[in-house]
């Protein structure tokens, strides 16, 4: 494999890797919205029953949790993909470029 096929093959890799971090990264936009709805309903239904408090609020900060893994598991996966990227790797190294 020639260089210059090698460099293009390399930089589609990349354009690749970035733009899968850009929907990795959107998928925790969209973590950050579904947090917001999360707690407004909670307070909603904490503000129609005042008694099941307690509950409602477990309920809330264990979904929370949860979905904060989302957004967690998008940015991890958008570094390694912008910095640590394995597929790059591993094309330097079958094209002899490294």
């Amino acid at each position: 494999m020639d260089t210059a096929t090698a460099l293009e093959g390399l930089s589609k890799i990349i354009v690749a890797g970035q733009i899968a971090a850009a929907i990795a990264i959107f998928g925790g936009i969209l973590t950050t919205i579904g947090q917001g709805n999360i707690a407004s309903k909670a307070i909603e239904s904490m503000a129609r029953q005042p008694e099941a408090r307690g509950t409602i609020n477990s309920a809330m900060i264990i979904t929370l949790a949860m979905a904060e893994t989302n957004g967690i598991y998008g940015l991890v996966v958008s570094l390694l993909l912008l910095f640590a990227n394995p597929l790059m790797n591993r094309f330097i190294t079958v094209a002899g470029l490294g």
